[in-house]
């Protein structure tokens, strides 16, 4: 019997070790204990992953859940699946495509017709190194998605979060937008060619620049706006990835993976932090991790950049028919 004590000993030290290193990747649970009771919520993106998850745990604190996907049918599911964990009635979904302008402004009048009040917006979907696809306007789709559709929205709610104030706008990003680079003459990547890391990278750093210029036009009123780093977790974002179609990925790399990738409610907390701790009022142009502030890269700190990447994302998405030297746009530009 004592021969067995030694390896069941290491064996037990190993896995011990192993939910140990998993837990500190995770980052822990929101520590924060807030409700949100009767708080009105849009989440983008909140029929799978983290968007799923965020939207759980907020209607578990008492939320009014809008999920604004693409996929009804998904969307729809996934609703029904949250009413039932959490027991409210509360929990709806919104058709919204932020690859067209055209379903942006749509959702944004039924929310602005239709909505009293808008507490907290989620600007959470995203889509990470696809092929070189177009979005319906004609921009190059991660870039379309990632930035300028929640540009696009958040700019079209901002008068309902401000009536609805305190109110709270929070950024999903990424720390991909440390490899980042705005580039002026090709947002759209007609001239170079395509690098699909490249263009995630650009578009997660515009989803920072976004948030320190929208803070600083924020200024005097009740709306709080902050970006975040949700973690490496494991969810549909990352489909177009060699960890998803890689054989010696999925089969080498997988113990790996699993260990230093998030679980999707795991990496959901930092944006429940962000929407509910009472200690974050007032704090606004943020970026964090683990529900902690963290430096972003300097060229998201950039104000010049920041300011002319607003401008130049306005004429892009047809808000003020207003020029910008020396930028090329896409054909139609304008809604």
């Amino acid at each position: 019997m004592n021969r067995y004590i030694l390896p069941v000993s290491v064996v037990g030290t190993i896995v011990g070790g192993t939910v140990l290193v998993k837990d500190y990747v995770g980052g822990g649970n929101c520590p924060s204990k807030a409700k949100i009771t009767g708080k009105t919520v849009i989440i983008t993106g909140a029929n799978t992953g983290i968007g799923k998850e965020t939207a759980l745990e907020l209607a578990q604190r008492g939320g009014r859940i809008i999920m604004a996907c693409r996929d009804m049918e998904r969307c729809e599911n996934a609703a029904r699946e949250i009413r039932g964990k959490t027991l409210s009635h509360e929990v709806y979904a919104h058709y919204l495509d932020l690859s067209s302008l055209k379903s942006v402004r749509e959702f944004a009048k039924k929310i602005n017709e239709e909505e009293k009040y808008v507490h907290i917006l989620i600007n959470n979907a995203a889509v990470m190194r696809c092929p070189y696809w177009k979005t319906e306007d004609d921009f190059e789709m991660q870039f379309g998605v990632n930035h300028l559709g929640h540009f696009l929205l958040t700019n079209l709610l901002l008068d309902k979060l401000k009536n609805s104030g305190p109110s709270r706008i929070i950024n999903v990003s990424s720390l991909a937008h440390i490899a980042g680079k705005i580039d002026f003459e090709d947002l759209n990547w007609e001239k170079k060619k395509y690098d699909t890391k490249a263009a995630y990278c650009q578009s997660k750093l515009a989803n920072v620049l976004f948030t320190l210029e929208l803070s600083k036009r924020l200024k005097g009123t009740e709306v709080t706006v902050n970006a975040l780093h949700p973690g490496v977790a494991s969810t549909e974002l990352g489909r177009h990835t060699g960890m998803h179609t890689s054989t010696f990925s999925s089969t080498t790399l997988g113990p790996i993976f699993w260990l230093l990738v998030k679980s999707p409610k795991q990496a959901a907390q930092t944006s429940v932090y962000l929407a509910v701790a009472e200690e974050l009022s007032g704090i606004s142009g943020k970026y964090f991790h683990q529900m902690k502030e963290k430096e972003p890269a300097p060229q998201a700190k950039d104000e010049e950049t920041a300011r002319l990447l607003w401008e130049v994302s306005a004429q892009l998405v047809g808000l003020r028919e207003t020029t910008v030297p020396g930028i090329h746009l896409p054909k139609e530009s304008f809604s």
